[in-house]
């Protein structure tokens, strides 16, 4: 059980029960009872607060927001605001990290890996950059008057308790990006974002993507995937599938 994944696709699923889904699985990888596991899902419309945002991050006010069909929550991870909407997949990793010595630095970099391989995958070269979150498409660091900068496409934020880990990554594939402009994302002033359909990358559909995102995982944190169900880990939600709703 030490070397699996259990791959479970959510489908599009609430922000809050993804997250009660999360709790209830990290007690269960806590006490040893399911190997790591990582839910592939897409959330409705919402902006996710992260503990160090800011009441300036969403300069309209909660009620605008909550006007344009968004839901606004408050979350445990860290990181600042940043929005999830239908086409974009977001993926939770349940993950043990003892043996990575409880490196919290390392996984995340180990995140930052699968994005980044992932997206190649697809089409899209993607980085890091030095003093800024998340993973942005190829190009010189954003400045203002630059053209040709490297746009964010993928996000992370993560919790972890006890030494297993919660909440994890999300990566454009062919969302609406319009919420990310009323809002000063993973607060970053100016901030341009992007997805796979938009820089012209291959399969741009959550389900194509969110399989791909799967395998990188496992071979950058040595994991064996297997696709499982919610079902089968005693949790009571109908089967879904990524991109059915749309």
């Amino acid at each position: 059980m030490a070397d699996e994944l259990l791959l479970i696709d959510c489908g599009t699923i609430p922000y809050r029960e993804a997250w009660d889904l999360q709790l209830a699985l990290a007690a269960r990888r806590g006490a040893g009872a399911i190997a790591d596991a990582l839910l592939l899902l897409e959330h409705p419309p919402v902006y996710s607060r992260g503990r160090r945002t800011k009441p300036e991050e969403l300069p309209m006010g909660d009620a605008w927001y909550e006007g344009q069909g968004i839901e606004i929550l408050d979350t445990d991870r860290g990181g600042l605001v940043t929005y999830h909407g239908p086409g974009q997949l977001v993926a939770y990793p349940i993950v043990d990290l003892a043996p990575m010595g409880g490196d919290v630095h390392e996984y995340v970099r180990g995140l930052e890996r699968v994005m980044i391989g992932a997206l190649a995958e697809h089409g899209v070269g993607a980085q890091t950059i030095e003093g800024l979150t998340g993973v942005w498409t190829d190009g010189p660091a954003p400045a203002p008057g630059l053209a040709g900068a490297a746009k964010k496409i993928g996000s992370i934020g993560v919790h972890v308790s006890k030494g297993i880990t919660t909440h994890g990554l999300a990566v454009n594939v062919d969302n609406d990006l319009q919420p990310f402009e009323w809002v000063i994302p993973c607060g970053i002033e100016g901030v341009a974002m992007t997805s796979i359909a938009r820089e012209g990358g291959r399969e741009a559909r959550v389900a194509a993507f969110a399989a791909t995102v799967g395998r990188h995982f496992g071979e950058v944190f040595g994991r064996d995937g297997r696709r499982a169900s919610l079902a089968e880990l005693g949790l009571d939600r109908p089967p879904a599938t990524l991109g059915a709703e749309r």
